[in-house]
């Protein structure tokens, strides 16, 4: 699939109301970026993976949204090579780069799609492949997810992140989404009504915990609380998934698990598979 036709694609989704422009709300998140979230950032995949650094190892960052996991890679020694179907999202790991790598030859950033088989043919294999909160937003996650396991390495390591099945609950939840998308007046009433809710909460059990809930929240990925809200109620395409059918789907296909995170709540199952 050529650039230009994944853009008209892309715009075409969008314009439908059939995809949040994640890529816009990581360009405004570049904005509060630091070295702390970076270093957070770094400690996170050091932490999931059991490693010290990425010295020698190519890294492979299928759906590089921000670009800040990207860079992260890259920072730990990686030979890196970004993706991702939205534009905007492509223009922050570009953005990234020149500002921490100008001109290195070791992060390559391209826009493209895990569901296009003749693209992902053409980049190989690698040693780490990583996906964090993307191939649920695809579309078509399952065929996503066996496309992400191809293109690591024997002995290499996949690391994903997908949301939580939760039933009726997640069910609801797409519909929310689906209004965010749908015109301008669906995101006023959907922002109205959840923003509010969401700081009013956070600010609550700030203050019993003493604690700032909205600093601290960066602590675990380096991300950005706000930026996050935003992307939990706009993104579609929407899908989720048991992490019981996670671990079976990739132990058919030669994984084994390595290291996992597990949710009760509407969040992300991490799990981290090595292909053996």
């Amino acid at each position: 699939m050529k650039e230009t036709n994944i853009l008209a694609e892309f715009e075409k989704e969008v314009e439908q109301g059939l995809r949040f422009e994640f890529g816009k709300n990581w360009a405004s998140f570049l904005s509060t970026l630091d070295d702390e979230r970076i270093r957070v950032a770094e400690d996170s995949i050091k932490d999931m993976l059991g490693v010290a650094d990425l010295t020698g190892k190519t890294f492979l960052d299928a759906g590089s949204g921000s670009g800040l996991f990207s860079l992260a890679a890259r920072r730990l020694g990686a030979t890196v090579h970004s993706f991702d179907y939205d534009p905007s999202s492509v223009g922050c790991a570009v953005e990234l780069r020149k500002r921490y790598f100008g001109g290195d030859q070791r992060w390559v950033i391209e826009q493209g799609s895990v569901l296009d088989e003749d693209y992902l043919s053409s980049l190989g294999t690698f040693d780490i492949v990583y996906s964090w909160g993307v191939l649920h937003h695809t579309g078509d996650m399952w065929n996503a997810l066996g496309n992400a396991g191809e293109l690591v390495n024997t002995d290499g390591m996949l690391f994903i992140s997908i949301y939580n099945d939760q039933g009726a609950k997640s069910r609801s939840w797409e519909r929310v989404k689906r209004l965010y998308n749908h015109s301008t007046a669906g995101r006023f009433v959907v922002c109205s009504i959840f923003i509010p809710i969401y700081f009013g909460g956070y600010t609550i059990v700030s203050i019993k915990r003493k604690e700032n809930l909205f600093k601290t929240y960066k602590k675990e990925r380096g991300m950005s609380i706000t930026h996050d809200w935003y992307d939990w109620l706009g993104g579609l395409p929407f899908e989720v998934a048991k992490v019981e059918d996670l671990f079976h789907f990739y132990a058919g296909r030669g994984f084994r698990l390595h290291n996992i995170r597990t949710t009760n709540s509407l969040g992300t199952n991490q799990l981290v598979f090595i292909k053996t």
